[in-house]
């Protein structure tokens, strides 16, 4: 067990200095506390054209001891109102399930968890589900059905469009 915390323990490190070194845009992420590797603190700039547009949200990626072979949790510290994010803040997105089969049925195996995921990869599609929610497995029922009522998570043009229709 000791092996596999100090792996996962350098592979986060590396990681952070990646971030540090080469910034991606739409996101900033750095440690809660520098003496915890295993706990970050990530802001995420609200995607142009969508309801975030223009915020920053903050949120805490928790990674197992036995990381990247099970995923991170990831749970939202600012309010966050959104199909795939649950009251408590917690993001549910296919990525961030342990791999194998889904029992529920909703989700390919190749959709969940891989140990070739990065924080980069996780961060860009929570980024890319503030855009675009899945609300046919949702974690926020009342989000879902106002998103189905409405298309209200569309850019503007495409909630106009759907307006139209």
């Amino acid at each position: 067990m000791a092996a596999t915390t100090s792996q996962a323990s350098l592979l986060l490190q590396k990681q952070l200095r990646d971030l540090a070194k080469h910034p991606v845009d739409g996101f900033s992420a750095g440690l809660v506390d520098d003496s915890n590797v295993f706990e970050w603190q990530v802001t995420i700039i609200g995607p142009p054209e969508t309801l975030y547009d223009g915020g920053y949200f903050n949120a805490i990626m928790s990674f197992p001891q036995n990381y990247p072979n099970s995923p991170p949790s990831v749970r939202f510290t600012s309010e966050m109102w959104h199909p795939n994010v649950y009251p408590d803040g917690r993001v549910c997105i296919s990525i961030l399930h342990p791999p194998g089969e889904d029992p529920n049925g909703y989700e390919l195996a190749s959709e969940r968890w891989t140990p070739v995921h990065t924080v980069e990869s996780i961060v860009l599609s929570i980024i890319s589900m503030l855009s675009s929610p899945n609300d046919e497995s949702p974690a926020n029922i009342e989000a879902a059905a106002l998103s189905r009522a409405t298309g209200y998570w569309g850019s503007p043009s495409e909630r106009m469009e759907g307006e139209k229709g």
